[in-house]
């Protein structure tokens, strides 16, 4: 993520009702809805941080180290338990994995947690006594791609497969630790995976390449592809795509600078291209005419990195989106099925601090 006011990386925890910002100057955790800090850890703790993760909104939180100055090295990941008592500060770090490479992603669930590095994948049981349960080699993954279902019903892993463009889903709860079933394999794209995401159940995988001109949704059961989504024409870097919790709609960020909102469970509420009403026309224009356009979207600060989710419904007829900046700024807009869309917030999050220490 391109950083500005010393923001590393963003990231919502499991269900999206809170954020860990890593920084030059820490960790700092807020909540989503009503924003507000809800603990830090500073400089003097952690030194500078790379990323971190927290387990849904508990007292555990996974940390990288990185940037200017940093405290850990960014081939370890270090687990911080809050809830420790501890005179010394460095008591609360409870647990540390050390890899040969940088750490590029930490995703975690209630009895799991996943470490990506640039070509191979780890998962370990969390958080009693971590044991090393499989690993996975993958294709070059530079930004750490990889997404873990947090349902107790499925433990779905997906992240990008061998060949270019596609996508590996493995099940982790049909694994026996230390052997592998055999992942399988959707042929997403034709260039490289830039974005991927699950919905809570882990029934839909969404993906985009580096192209960024479209979203396809796929049944992580049949592998069928459900549904293809427009973004735009022009090339993109998508930084985030989320669903909402009942899987009704879907958000993507991209370096443009706009947040896309697309409806899945009614799909007639996305735009259509206007050409789709004139009939037959070539097979090239044909693909451009049959996808789908987003039902509505907004706009943040251009060129600047952005995650975005679903915020809390509050009636039946209007759903809130959330984006939350890298340089500080946190937007929250509303938008009903007929596409009107209105900012409902905007606020600066790193100007808002809490005295208490995590």
């Amino acid at each position: 993520m391109a950083q500005q006011r010393g923001v590393n990386s963003l990231q919502f925890n499991q269900d999206q009702s809170c954020f860990c910002c890593a920084m030059e100057t820490g960790v700092r955790i807020y909540n989503v809805e009503p924003l507000m800090e809800k603990g830090h850890l500073d400089h003097e703790q952690v030194g500078s941080v790379a990323l971190c993760s927290m387990l849904h909104r508990s007292n555990l939180l996974a940390v990288v180290g990185g940037g200017v100055n940093p405290k850990f090295s960014e081939i370890s990941m270090l687990i911080w338990d809050d809830a420790r008592e501890a005179r010394d500060p460095k008591d609360k770090l409870v647990l540390e994995f050390t890899f040969t490479k940088p750490v590029l992603a930490v995703r975690m669930r209630h009895d799991k947690i996943i470490v990506v590095l640039k070509n191979r994948i780890y998962v370990y049981s969390f958080p009693d006594n971590p044991v090393k349960l499989f690993e996975f080699d993958t294709r070059d993954n530079p930004k750490g791609l990889c997404d873990l279902c947090p349902s107790m019903e499925k433990q779905l892993l997906v992240f990008p497969g061998h060949k270019c463009g596609s996508l590996q889903l493995v099940d982790l709860s049909n694994t026996k630790p230390g052997t592998s079933s055999a992942p399988f394999t959707i042929n997403a794209h034709q260039s490289e995976i830039a974005c991927l995401a699950l919905n809570q159940p882990g029934s839909v995988a969404a993906s985009a390449s580096r192209k960024g001109t479209l979203i396809r949704l796929f049944d992580t059961c049949t592998r069928d592809k459900l549904v293809e989504l427009r973004r735009g024409t022009d090339p993109a870097t998508l930084y985030c795509i989320n669903f909402s919790h009942d899987s009704s709609f879907l958000c993507a960020s991209s370096d443009k600078g706009t947040v896309h909102i697309f409806a899945l469970k009614d799909t007639k509420l996305n735009r259509r291209s206007a050409l789709a009403r004139v009939g037959k026309v070539g097979p090239v224009i044909g693909q451009y005419v049959d996808s789908q356009w987003s039902l509505a979207s907004f706009t943040v600060p251009a060129e600047c990195a952005c995650i975005c989710a679903f915020g809390k419904n509050t009636s039946k007829n209007v759903n809130s989106v959330i984006a939350i900046c890298v340089d500080g700024t946190f937007h929250k807009y509303v938008f009903t099925p007929d596409g009107n869309c209105n900012r409902e917030a905007f606020d600066v999050y790193l100007d808002i601090c809490d005295d208490d220490d995590f």
